[in-house]
């Protein structure tokens, strides 16, 4: 006996049951049933009314079939009636999890506190409830419930695979049935994204299949047919050591079953495993080249069929190392190596030259801001006088200052979720960066109103029609990203802070252009200067018009094209009246950008890095 406490996970399928114990030194030891490291689920009932587990179930099954039943596991509501007496499926399966007990607790040489069961995926509660409660009439403790898809990515890692955080995987658990899963690696655990399962897709439909090719005649009932079924399950499992098997039947002459035959009745099966993965993988909003791997386990996963089917259906699969145990021993957490290091983040650190997409905007809105407040153009006489504004500059101010602020606070927020230690999803922490540096935004907005009214001399409501109103598109869209962010699994390639960095070309040019324009409309005309000055708003023109296209589209073709019309037609709306529709275009542009980031987020999840 070892000392400390041991864990014993228990792997109860509908045909088979696997069971480790995890000691508490890392290592783990497999049961050994009757010297097979799988159990039979199926029981038999006796006149003595006691339950016969395991092989033994199966040997006694050609003499009492009326009383043995291989599938034990049903649906939590179902009744059976064996030999014309009402049967709880609970009690069976409550059978060999007592049988499990009693194995490990003889291999433990004490008692067991800490059981672990694993359980499909897709089992809803009240099946779990159901196995909770055939567990506690076996005599266990309190078991924890491990999903299948989840117990096998933590043997993964325990085998020593190497799986970033935020790396997507899927797992083909392919026993008597079929199900699969797919999982993303998150900073304190995995989560499974998608699972679907297929009864008719797995090692019971391939014996049947077998069955069916092997005899002339439909399986006889009672103890022939349940002979026939073990005797093919021999052969088919010897296959996987030997090229060919010669397999007695009880009802005619032994027949050879060889890999060919085994293909032929797996292949219908083995498309419809494919097709199911295709299906999952499809149901995550994933691609089999956004996956990092697809790992197959279970007893029918070792036909080599399978990775071929696989491969041709567009998906590189691995078999996993002991297939049949893999997630029994992942849910024991053998070794303690399940724990994922809380160190390990999925957002990257921002790099330093971010700090650009903050400074070039922030100084751009105060460089606009301060032209437009010491340039105003005053007409009338003393007592009389009226300044005309270049409203579009003060729209592009507070744009800019928005902008500023959006991209202060995602670095900000990336550089947090990087460094926390917490299993918080780093969406959290842009999320609420994002909705922190729009409310700013909106502040220093508003503040840039109130200072032009005060230092004009203009009721406000004219200032904050010029720079609210103009902002609170890209406000709502920012603010709908901050939700997806917060809500979604997805973390974009690069990290939250490069999906969001705005382009700073577009914030250059723009800006440079709207100073020319405001230079132009304000400047001093002396005559020798006119041609000068008013060539420099229509350069300013051009230049807004280009920045606006870089805003929009990333293409370098596309901006050639789409540059031309416009800043054609922004160099040709150069005056005081147009001033402010300039403003609202690149305001306009701005929004379109946070548009076109979110919809580029949505519809096209990152691949993990390799």
């Amino acid at each position: 006996m070892r000392s400390g406490q041991v864990r014993l996970a228990i792997d109860y399928g509908s045909v088979d049951t696997t069971a480790v114990l995890a000691w508490p030194d890392g290592t783990w030891t497999p049961l050994l049933f009757d010297g097979e490291p799988a159990l039979p689920s199926a029981v038999l009932l006796s006149e003595d009314g006691t339950t016969v587990t395991g092989h033994h179930a199966w040997r006694a099954a050609p003499v009492t079939p009326h009383r043995f039943i291989p599938h034990p596991r049903q649906p939590s509501e179902q009744r059976l009636t064996v030999a014309d007496t009402d049967v709880d499926p609970l009690d069976l399966v409550a059978a060999t999890l007592r049988h499990v007990a009693e194995q490990a607790h003889q291999l433990a040489g004490t008692g067991i506190d800490d059981v672990r069961l694993v359980v499909p995926a897709g089992w809803g509660p009240r099946r779990r409830t159901w196995m909770r409660h055939a567990a506690h009439r076996a005599g266990l403790p309190p078991p924890q419930l491990i999903d299948a898809p989840t117990a096998v990515a933590g043997h993964l890692l325990a085998t020593g695979l190497q799986l970033p955080v935020g790396a997507y995987i899927a797992v083909c658990d392919v026993g008597a049935t079929a199900e699969v899963s797919v999982l993303r690696r998150g900073p304190a655990r995995f989560e499974v994204l998608a699972t679907l399962a297929d009864p008719t897709a797995g090692g019971t439909a391939i014996d049947d299949a077998l069955t069916t090719t092997l005899t002339t005649s439909p399986p006889g009932t009672g103890g022939q047919r349940w002979a026939m079924v073990a005797s093919l399950r021999a052969g088919k499992h010897a296959l996987t050591d030997h090229p060919a098997v010669t397999v007695p039947l009880p009802d005619g002459p032994a027949v050879v079953l060889h890999t060919g035959l085994l293909d032929q009745a797996a292949q219908p099966v083995l498309h419809r495993i494919a097709h199911l993965t295709t299906e999952a993988i499809t149901a995550a909003e994933l691609t089999p080249r956004d996956l990092t791997g697809v790992y197959c386990v279970g007893g029918t996963a070792r036909l080599p069929l399978l990775a071929k089917t696989l491969t041709d259906a567009g998906i590189t699969s691995t078999l996993v190392d002991q297939p049949t145990l893999a997630a029994a021993r992942g849910a024991a957490d053998a070794g303690a190596t399940n724990t994922i290091d809380p160190t390990t983040t999925e957002e990257p650190l921002p790099p330093v030259r971010r700090a650009a997409a903050i400074a070039l905007p922030g100084f751009a809105s105060l460089a606009l801001v301060s032209q437009f407040l010491l340039t105003p153009e005053w007409r009338g006489s003393l007592m009389y006088r009226e300044a005309i504004l270049n409203w579009g500059e003060l729209t592009m101010a507070a744009v800019f200052a928005v902008i500023a602020c959006l991209s202060a606070g995602t670095v900000l927020a990336s550089t947090i979720a990087n460094r926390t230690t917490t299993p918080t999803s780093p969406g959290i922490h842009t999320g609420t960066g994002i909705l922190a540096a729009a409310s700013l935004g909106v502040a220093v907005s508003g503040m840039y109103a109130v200072v032009g009214s005060l230092y004009v001399g203009y009721p406000v409501n004219g200032f904050l029609r010029w720079t609210l109103l103009p902002i609170t598109p890209t406000i709502t869209a920012a603010a709908v990203m901050a939700l997806i962010a917060a809500r979604q699994w997805r973390t974009p390639a690069g990290g939250w802070s490069k999906l969001l960095a705005f382009p700073t070309g577009s914030v250059l040019t723009a800006a440079a252009g709207m100073l020319l324009i405001q230079y132009s409309l304000t400047a001093d005309r002396w005559p020798h200067l006119i041609l000068w000055i008013d060539l420099a708003g229509r350069v300013g023109g051009l230049l807004l018009g280009i920045g606006t296209v870089m805003a929009v589209v990333s293409q370098p073709i596309l901006r050639l094209i789409l540059s031309a019309p416009l800043a054609v037609i922004t160099a040709a709306l150069v005056s005081w009246p147009a001033s402010g529709i300039l403003g609202a275009i690149y305001a306009i542009a701005v929004t379109t950008w946070w548009l076109r980031q979110m919809w580029t987020h949505l519809l096209r999840p990152h691949r993990p890095p390799q």
